[in-house]
Order: structure tokens, then C-alpha cells, then sequence
């Protein structure tokens, strides 16, 4: 989807797909599941009593403002003293006539931009009608890994810290207030949204002020429960506009986003891109993996 252009903002490529989540509420097995080194702050959980969000009778800004007042915090949230912040993604990205597929784990220090990133890349796919498949996580492991030491000042959260606490706040930082009208002002919306949850870690205030700003998106609709690629379930919201659907699962309890994607229906149809937020969370080292 269309990035917002600001001086503070590195280029982000838009992250939707409509391939990466099954339809309506029907569950399968994955072929692949998250090791157990993952961070469980990505993990879909299981409760007894259903989240508020999933009552029936709410409009979809109603479900995103019920969730977001009823987020539970995740490990990472108590260890955000320490000095690094770590992601670990997974995307699929259009390139002029191309699918490109990437797994990236990032360590930044956030005091200074430096940090660490290792890359595993799969060949890349002619075409733009690929739809991301479950056995594709996995063959990532079996690509060689490529290690690059970023130096002060090389790797930048996608808005700088501290973020806003207020909704509006923040949706004027994602998309500027004077495209509130164009059509492509929905999907701008979305991609900050997916852009911060994918480059930089969200803490669960933070977390509710993004479902917040999905709250006011223009048309969105919720599409019940949904599964990713590798076995995750959470809620589905869906965005078309522009000539777009963008969708995004969503952590019931967590309100962090698992997986999003778009899919373009006019100019060039096809996959525009998709990723998967594996693993979040903070650590003290390059190199090392968060656990609960």
C-alpha cells in the first residue's frame, strides 16, 4: 500500500496480501509452527472466555476500540530498559515484475540507531499473482544467512520515539490531515499502522493507540477469525479502497498485528505484499533471541 512520505520516515513498502489468511473462521493444521524460541508476544492465545472484540452486534470500529481497551500486556512489555529492540519478519514484496521474500531478524539499540541484522533470502519469484504458501516459513531455515553490522545512526524506527498517546495525534503523524479525502487516504492509514508494528516495537499503550487509529479508517470491515500461514489465529480486518484489499489479523488479547497483507485488484492486480510478524520483544545482545 502507498507509504507516507515525511523527512523522519524511512521507506517502508506497503505489507498487505489477501493470501496470507484462510477465510471466515475455519482453522487448519500449519505445516510450519513458530519455534519454540519465539517470542510468545506474536503468539495467538487461547482463553476460556472470548475477548470482548468478538461479541456479536459491534461495527468493526466499535470491535478495535473494545480491544483496544481490554489489551493485556506481553513479556516484552516489562523488559523495554533493555538496550536493544529485536524484530524478526517475514515478507513478500512486489518488485516491478518480481516476488521477492525475505526473512529479517533486527537488533537496533535504541539509543543510537546501530545495531544488527540477519538476512535469509529465497530465490525470487517471476509473476505477481504468487500467493504466499505454508511451506514457505519454513524453507527461510534452509537459506543462507547473511550477518551486516549496522553502524550509529543506520537503522531508524519508522516514527521516532515517544509516540503519541492520542489517537488523532497519531493518525496526523501516519497520513497527512489534507488527504483525509482522497481514496487513497484509507490505505495510508493502514500502512503507518503495519509500518510501525513491523519496524519497531509497540508497547501495550501503544498497541491501543494503533487499534485506536484503525478505528477511524474509513470503511473498515471485520471479517470474524482467520488463521496465517503458520497456524496463528486472530481477528480479520479488512480495508478496499483505491484499488486495494488490505487485510490484518490481529492478537485478540494482545492487539499486536500477526500478519498483513495487500492485494491489488487494478493497476498491475496481483500481490502487492505481505509480511508475518514472527517474534517482538528486547535484549540486552546482538545475536540473541527474546524468550518469555
Amino acid at each position: 500500500m502507498a507509504t507516507p512520505t515525511a523527512p523522519t520516515r524511512p521507506l517502508v513498502v506497503s505489507l498487505l496480501s489477501s493470501v496470507l489468511l484462510t477465510g471466515g473462521c475455519h482453522t487448519t493444521t500449519p505445516t510450519y509452527q513458530t519455534p519454540p524460541t519465539a517470542a510468545a508476544t506474536t503468539d495467538s492465545r487461547t482463553s476460556a472466555t472470548p475477548p470482548a472484540a468478538t461479541a456479536p452486534g459491534l461495527t468493526p470500529s466499535q470491535r478495535l476500540t473494545t480491544l483496544a481497551d481490554t489489551i493485556t500486556a506481553t513479556p516484552g512489555d516489562t523488559t523495554t530498559a533493555l538496550p536493544y529492540t529485536y524484530l524478526h519478519t517475514q515478507s513478500w514484496t512486489r518488485a516491478t515484475n518480481t516476488i521477492t521474500r525475505t526473512d529479517l531478524r533486527q537488533w537496533r539499540r535504541d539509543t543510537d540507531g546501530s545495531g544488527q541484522q540477519k538476512i535469509r533470502r529465497l530465490p525470487d519469484l517471476p509473476g505477481l499473482h504468487h500467493q504466499p504458501e505454508r511451506r514457505e516459513p519454513a524453507l527461510f531455515t534452509q537459506a543462507p544467512e547473511t550477518t551486516i553490522q549496522r553502524l550509529s545512526g543506520s537503522l531508524h524506527p519508522y516514527l521516532r520515539q515517544p509516540l503519541p498517546d492520542d489517537a488523532h495525534a497519531l493518525v496526523d503523524m501516519l497520513a497527512p490531515r489534507e488527504l483525509a479525502n482522497d481514496p487513497a487516504y484509507p490505505r495510508l492509514l493502514a500502512n503507518g499502522v503495519v509500518a510501525l508494528a513491523s519496524t519497531q516495537y509497540l508497547n501495550q499503550g501503544q498497541r491501543a493507540t494503533s487499534l485506536r487509529v484503525l478505528a477511524t479508517i474509513p470503511g473498515i470491515t471485520y471479517r470474524g477469525q482467520s488463521t496465517d500461514i503458520i497456524g496463528r489465529t486472530g481477528l480479520t480486518f479488512t480495508i478496499t479502497a483505491d484499488g486495494s484489499t488490505c487485510q490484518l489479523l490481529i492478537n485478540p488479547h494482545s492487539g499486536e498485528i500477526l500478519a498483513a497483507h495487500e492485494r491489488l485488484s487494478k493497476r498491475r492486480p496481483g500481490l502487492f505484499s505481505a509480511v508475518l510478524i514472527l517474534e517482538r520483544g528486547h535484549a540486552t545482545h546482538t545475536g540473541t533471541t527474546p524468550r518469555p
